[in-house]
């Protein structure tokens, strides 16, 4: 278990987008990404995002209010 926090406190030291490009590739890491398929707009879509993450424009909110706010919209 000290392996997992010690990379665990190397990778919050990470800026914000590294942080980002990992999460992804953790996250597509737990599935098998064959199977996801995105549209070009999509595809458009991320670049975007990604790109507002590395040059700081990215506006976050905390998880909590974000799921709040989903689970408002689907009552």
């Amino acid at each position: 278990m000290k392996t997992m926090e010690t990379i665990r406190k190397n990778v919050l030291t990470l800026p914000a987008n590294k942080r980002a490009m990992l999460a992804h590739d953790l996250i597509v890491s737990l599935d098998d990404p064959s199977g996801y398929e995105l549209s070009p707009q999509q595809e458009t879509e991320i670049r975007r995002r990604v790109r507002m993450v590395i040059k700081g424009k990215a506006i976050g909110r905390p998880a909590e209010q974000v799921f709040v706010d989903i689970e408002a919209k689907h009552r």
